[in-house]
């Protein structure tokens, strides 16, 4: 059998961490299992390519040196931790006061896709995806084209992962007919929001 170049050898173990740190719960999967629901899956969609592009920029600036900097000063890094744990609680608070899109809140609408994007960075699981495809899965040989391939392939496979919850939420917004019933949902998943703070605020990284 024969091998593969070893400048995509690591293609598919990257693709397989992708898909399963972009599949598994986490704020941003939640965050579109709300949207789906209150929005549907077609308004959706720039929340989600907003996520794909906030994930491959913070991979190729980690890769480029940001995580230096974060060595040289972690004060930084428990700073953003905890600005992040902030501001997914303000979410959260969002998450469960909105209700249906037909309800007549001008103020209500899915998250753009810049919102998204920057929501990236004071999200700690992309964080976690970030430098793990950085240090675990990019090869050091020919570190900065493997780097930007690695991005590619992250954001590629984080698309279609993500895609299942967006439309999940969206099958659910259709079976919950009332305001009520959908407020309820909402209610849940700011409650689910607000538990994926539990491993940032038990960590003292």
């Amino acid at each position: 059998m024969t091998a593969l170049p070893d400048s995509l050898s690591f293609v598919l173990p990257l693709a397989m961490f992708a898909f399963v740190s972009s599949v598994t719960p986490g704020p941003n999967n939640v965050m579109l299992t709300a949207s789906g629901a209150t929005f549907g899956y077609r308004r959706s969609v720039p929340h989600m390519l907003g996520i794909c592009l906030g994930v491959v920029v913070m991979v190729l600036l980690i890769g480029a040196g940001l995580g230096a900097v974060f060595e040289a000063e972690p004060r930084l890094y428990t700073l953003l931790k905890y600005v992040g744990a902030a501001y997914l609680v303000w979410l959260a608070w969002k998450i469960a006061r909105s209700g249906s899109v037909d309800q007549g809140h001008a103020g209500h609408r899915p998250f753009s896709f810049w919102q998204a994007a920057a929501f990236q960075w004071v999200n700690p699981k992309a964080w976690i995806m970030a430098v793990g495809v950085v240090a675990t899965y990019t090869p050091r040989e020919g570190f900065f084209a493997n780097l930007v391939l690695s991005a590619l392939v992250l954001g590629l496979v984080n698309y279609p992962s993500i895609s299942v919850w967006t439309l999940f939420g969206s099958t659910v917004g259709r079976a919950l007919r009332t305001p009520q019933a959908l407020r309820s949902f909402n209610w849940l998943m700011a409650g689910l929001l607000m538990l994926s703070l539990l491993p940032i605020l038990a960590s003292h990284g």
